[in-house]
């Protein structure tokens, strides 16, 4: 066998027993895929920023309403880290067993408001029992996230019933998808008021708050954070820590969520 010949095997052995380190390479840079709530578009896209800028590595962010995100991830959606608006739909998937139960956490609180458009006459409500929402509607109706599967719906459905309101502008309603339906519905002047959190309120200058619901009208808000079951992505782990690091608490913090201490 000639010199070249040797040679010429020798690259071709090599090539080939590198070829398992560079599909393991490519299986451990897989972006870690996160379903999250739509009110944290903002904050979560730069927290992702953040960390693809301190460790390299990239995460992926598919926004919607709780609800649709845990029946998708039920639906074996190929999530690995999932955060709900709420603890009900964290709940739903862990009584299911789809959820990596050690990794379960609280990450963030919010609270709830009443917006109207930034050139809207409506300055402030006094939100109470009694209070004529519906008058003030007129012939408006009240923007605010589907009341069985957004969470930000089911919360204003309980602080509007906690204030003897909802039988009022039950009629009055226009649901949307998600949190951030509603907020575009108030934004664009489509809805002369709409109930969202206050962080969505403070993330559009378009829309302005006008009252803040009682804290004890609706349960506490929480936002619950936890790898999927399923997820073979060895970055969940490390995104989740780093969810609750100072760096990351700080964004969340400028945007108006509170964080559990």
């Amino acid at each position: 066998m000639t010199l070249t010949r040797r040679l010429l095997l020798s690259l071709a052995a090599a090539a080939v027993l590198s070829l398992p380190m560079v599909h393991k390479a490519k299986a451990e840079d897989k972006p870690v895929l996160v379903f999250a709530a739509a009110s944290l578009k903002e904050s979560l896209g730069k927290v992702a920023e953040s960390y693809k800028a301190e460790t390299g590595k990239t995460v992926t962010l598919s926004f919607a309403a709780s609800g649709p995100l845990a029946k998708q991830i039920e639906a074996a959606a190929p999530a690995d880290v999932f955060i709900s608006a709420d603890l009900k739909w964290m709940s739903y998937l862990s009584d299911k067993g789809l959820t990596d139960k050690a990794t379960e956490k609280a990450l963030l609180g919010n609270t709830l408001v009443l917006i109207a458009p930034k050139d809207s006459a409506t300055t402030t409500v006094p939100l109470a029992e009694g209070f004529d929402l519906a008058g003030l509607l007129g012939d408006g109706r009240l923007a605010i996230g589907e009341v069985t599967s957004v969470p930000a719906g089911t919360y204003g459905k309980t602080a509007l019933e906690s204030l003897k309101l909802f039988d009022s502008v039950k009629d009055k309603l226009a649901q949307g998808e998600s949190v951030r339906a509603a907020l575009a519905l108030v934004s664009r002047g489509e809805a002369p008021l709409g109930i969202v959190y206050a962080t969505d309120a403070a993330a559009d200058p378009s829309v302005k708050v006008v009252a803040t619901f009682p804290a004890a009208s609706y349960p506490a808000i929480v936002y619950p954070v936890a790898r999927v079951a399923a997820s073979t992505n060895a970055d969940a782990a490390g995104f989740i820590a780093y969810l609750q690091a100072p760096a990351a608490t700080a964004t969340f913090e400028a945007a108006g969520f509170t964080v559990p201490k």
